[in-house]
């Protein structure tokens, strides 16, 4: 049952109705997830819900703003009730969690592919963007970067990944919260998922400017550290992605406030370089092969 008051037709008819608040902007994204792609075979269905809900709610963080409602199209090679189940009890308890709504969706047959789309309201005109960004502001990620990249690495190599490495692959947090405080603090912001550089680079090209980071400021899990300070290949937390964490830019002016806020969501926030003048990003302390996650 949906308890959203501006949700006036949900699930069940042609399509769902909503009311808009004054003085409110629609925000929307889609993602998908395909089995053999984004997640493998082996992945429990409840795993399979969270990350196709969490993925959609990270890219509503990265605009500053709140998510509301969703749309689920799932398409399955057959109808087995105990996955359903799973998935379904579980993309429930997170959307409880978050407090969105399912107003509709499809069903089809076919392989294993999970598609939401999910909308949500900024005030308007306060929406972060990629385009903000201005020479002089410090570039900030949150939480830590590479774990999701250094289970797949794992993974692909027969090494056994830690529970928690595994959870931040399947299972990773959406940084709602944060989003929502940093929206009149940064100049922009983004969602690691495709890779640090390569997320990055995507506002340092909207917005006209480049950037400088240091690979020894990237937060990073002690185990990754280790890693690194026996291969010296830093690719892992720069190119890894689905990490769903924010990268953004701050101007110095905000920095105390940013320490305020990191604390409130009890997130931890770290500076790894500076918007520069001059166009494309500058990495110091690497200069090895770095290979993003590329679509097609």
């Amino acid at each position: 049952p949906i308890k959203d008051p501006s949700v006036t037709l949900g699930v069940g008819d042609d399509a769902a109705l909503f009311n808009l608040e004054q003085g409110y902007q629609l925000v929307t994204t889609t993602d998908t997830l395909v089995e053999g792609v984004h997640f493998s075979a082996s992945t429990p269905a409840k795993d399979i819900a969270h990350k196709s809900l969490a993925v959609n709610l990270s890219d509503i963080a990265a605009m500053g703003a709140k998510a509301k409602y969703f749309t689920l199209a799932i398409t399955l090679p057959k109808i087995d009730q105990f996955w359903l189940k799973e998935f379904s009890d579980s993309l429930r308890q997170l959307s409880m969690h978050y407090e969105v709504s399912l107003i509709g969706g499809d069903t089809t047959k076919g392989a294993l592919t999970i598609t939401i789309t999910m909308i949500g309201i900024v005030e308007s005109s306060k929406a972060m963007t990629r385009s903000g960004a201005r020479p002089g502001d410090g570039v900030y990620v949150s939480g830590t970067i590479g774990d999701a990249g250094f289970c797949f690495w794992k993974l692909g190599n027969g090494l056994a990944p830690s529970n928690q490495e595994l959870k931040r692959l399947n299972c990773p947090t959406p940084r709602v919260e944060l989003g929502l405080a940093l929206k009149n603090l940064a100049s922009s912001c983004i969602d690691v998922s495709d890779g640090l550089e390569q997320d990055l680079s995507h506002i340092l090209k909207a917005s006209s400017v480049g950037a400088i980071i240091e690979v020894e400021k990237i937060p990073i899990s002690e185990a990754l550290h280790v890693h690194i300070k026996d291969t010296n290949n830093w690719s892992i937390p720069l190119c890894g992605g689905d990490d769903y964490e924010l990268c953004f830019t701050v101007p110095e002016d905000n920095e105390e406030a940013l320490k305020m806020v990191s604390e409130s969501c009890n997130v931890n926030i770290t500076k790894i370089g500076v918007v520069s003048e001059s166009l494309g990003l500058q990495i110091e302390g690497f200069d090895g092969p770095r290979k993003s996650y590329q679509h097609f």
